[in-house]
């Protein structure tokens, strides 16, 4: 199992790790990082492994981290500074806390979603188009800017068994069955199931603003979000 440094501190830019596996194609497992794996809308981390290019990280099995490489790689026992594309990663953190928020201003059921540099979006169990898209933009800002606190916290399986309307998604549950369960909480705002990469206060969100509200299917709408 990868230790996975970013659980504890998101701010981690790279780290010194040991090579503990390479796979055959150029997938090098570390015994600890600091790079996200694609999980829960959110991509996977890129940067280096010293002179290997990661160009996506992902989950493998048994709790290991594949971070998918090209050129040199490096060799079992070797030890290697990983080093995050540290732009591209804040970026996702900044969408992914938006889109918490998003939620908020939009107190609906949320079916789906996805986080990128240039746009995210989160899709809500929503039959009709919002009347007023400019309130939800001025909301979605003022929490912004009122520079919540986001941490987080670890409940039971059983602890979230018992509370369902902690978990907004309904396509996606979740990770449970290792009797714990991650959540993240922006100040008094918002409290919800979480295994992705935030920052550490909204302000450092900056403005964002609302794109389109698309129509996808009979009852969902999709909601795209900028940073500005």
């Amino acid at each position: 199992m990868t230790e996975l440094l970013f659980r504890e501190d998101a701010a981690l830019d790279q780290c010194e790790a040991t090579v503990v596996e390479v796979t055959p194609a150029g997938g090098v497992v570390l015994d600890r990082t600091v790079f996200y794996p694609a999980g829960g809308g959110q991509p996977g981390d890129t940067g280096t492994l010293d002179g290997a290019v990661v160009h996506d990280t992902v989950k493998g099995e048994d709790g290991a981290v594949l971070h998918l490489c090209q050129g040199e790689l490096p060799v079992v026992g070797e030890t290697v500074t990983a080093a995050l594309d540290w732009e591209r990663r804040f970026t996702h953190m900044r969408m992914h806390t938006a889109l918490h928020l998003l939620s908020v201003a939009i107190p609906l059921p949320v079916s789906g979603g996805a986080i990128g540099a240039e746009k995210s979006r989160l899709d809500f169990d929503m039959p009709e188009a919002p009347e007023d898209r400019d309130a939800i933009e001025a909301a979605l800002n003022a929490m912004i800017e009122a520079d919540h606190p986001v941490t987080d916290e670890w409940i039971t399986d059983a602890e979230l068994e018992a509370n369902p309307g902690l978990v907004k998604t309904m396509s996606v549950k979740p990770p449970m069955g290792q009797g714990r369960v991650r959540l993240v909480r922006i100040g008094d705002v918002d409290l919800q199931p979480c295994g992705g990469t935030h920052v550490a206060s909204t302000a450092l969100i900056g403005p964002v603003r609302l794109g389109k509200i698309e129509k996808k299917g009979r009852q969902n709408r999709r909601v795209s979000l900028h940073l500005a």
